[in-house]
């Protein structure tokens, strides 16, 4: 009972885990690797891009896009808050960066890139004023 008790939990903490956004975008690209899975790369100004607080709040925060996304991408924000309080790990603040030399070069905010496991571009997107359903089939025309 106590094996099956342990087995149920650590399920649990991988659906649950899935759901997540990833936590670096190395862990990201592993994980698409491992799961054959698009990596969903959101460029954001959490703290400040009113188009990247409703695309949070209209659709990745969805129950729709969380279900959705759960097992059919992996996903990745590259936050660049302005406010001092909502500061970012030197660390992390950087690896955005570098990405943003990669992927956004525009600067572009919000910025949704759709990567291959390798990290190829697949297609890019932004606001919509969409249902969460109506914007995974825009992602999802990317992987045709």
């Amino acid at each position: 009972m106590r094996k099956l008790f342990f087995l149920l939990l650590f399920f649990c903490a991988l659906v649950v885990n899935a759901q997540n956004w990833q936590k670096s975008f190395a862990d990201a690209q592993a994980l698409s690797k491992r799961n054959n899975q698009p990596i969903v790369l959101v460029f954001a100004g959490s703290d400040w891009c009113a188009p990247c607080i409703k695309l949070d709040r209209d659709i990745w925060q969805s129950e729709e896009f969380k279900k959705y996304a759960e097992t059919h991408y992996v996903l990745y924000k590259a936050d660049f808050p302005r406010r001092k309080s909502n500061k970012l790990p030197l660390e992390i603040e950087n690896q955005h960066k570098i990405l943003a030399d990669k992927y956004n070069t525009k600067g572009y905010f919000p910025l949704v890139v759709v990567l291959n496991e390798k990290g190829e571009i697949l297609g890019e997107t932004g606001y919509k004023k969409v249902t969460p359903n109506e914007y995974i089939s825009v992602i999802n025309e990317f992987l045709d």
